[in-house]
């Protein structure tokens, strides 16, 4: 019998790596979750395991600690060393030591044996969601550090992703419109010539036509803001200067 049942490819879907010695209970883990839409691979010992990690990208892990040769704490520590995908406990081990010593190694859960079904999986799903929220907050503060992403009072300017959202909602902007939020939200609080807005944006030379251009394309930015919220006021005109995108109270100076 191979230590890894057979099925274990790559998929888009939540992708869970299930390792214990006992053959039924591991797949019985993994049928489980499939059944809930997500693709499991059933190891039957710490070594497959271990190699099955080392060729696949898994979202979590979930490991029997009481198995022969290596056990589930061991394996914990080696998993650990290489991703930061939740791992989940699953035992016969009852004590509170093992449970201790478990979230020591950098466990993020400890179901006990025998287990509700629709109890695994739902913690299954719940440990799914928060690593999902912490690789978006992740990448958010990438985006930030890069300089990507520009918020201010609730608008969140991405220009590699070429999006801006205002409190979370997508603003459906042409491309003019992204690149004029854009050069507001770099100078956030501070007036920008109407001069400066068309040179920068259609990278032509600024004249009379040039400054109702700007105009009408300010209105239209401005009714897409307050489609959202129409009861805030996000880009002054700042009269014989230019536009200024206001400042929230909690935004960076």
């Amino acid at each position: 019998m191979d230590d890894c049942a057979n099925g274990c490819g790559a998929a888009k879907k939540p992708h869970i790596l299930v390792c214990d010695d006992e053959v039924a209970i591991a797949d019985l883990v993994a049928s489980l979750l499939e059944r809930e839409g997500m693709d499991a691979c059933a190891c039957y010992s710490a070594a497959a395991a271990l190699e099955q990690f080392a060729e696949e990208r898994f979202d979590l892990a979930i490991l029997d600690v009481m198995m022969p040769e290596m056990d589930g704490f061991e394996l914990c520590c080696r998993l650990r060393a290489q991703t930061d995908a939740p791992i989940m406990f699953l035992t016969a081990r009852d004590e509170e030591a093992d449970s201790v010593v478990g979230f020591t190694l950098g466990a993020d859960d400890y179901v006990t044996k025998p287990f509700k079904p629709r109890e695994l999986v739902a913690r299954v799903k719940a440990r799914l969601r928060r690593a999902h929220a912490g690789d978006a907050a992740r990448s958010t503060q990438e985006a930030c550090a890069r300089g990507d992403l520009l918020r201010v009072h609730g608008i969140e300017v991405d220009a590699r992703a070429h999006k801006a959202l205002l409190y979370g909602e997508a603003l459906p902007l042409t491309p003019k419109e992204f690149a004029i939020l854009h050069l507001l939200a770099q100078r956030a609080g501070t007036p920008v010539p109407a001069r400066d807005i068309f040179e920068t944006v259609w990278g032509e030379r600024y004249d009379n036509a040039a400054a109702n251009t700007v105009m009408v394309h300010m209105r239209h930015l401005r009714q897409k803001l307050a489609a959202v919220d129409s009861a805030t006021t996000f880009i002054e005109t700042a009269w014989g200067v230019g536009y200024k995108l206001v400042r929230g109270e909690g935004d960076a100076r």
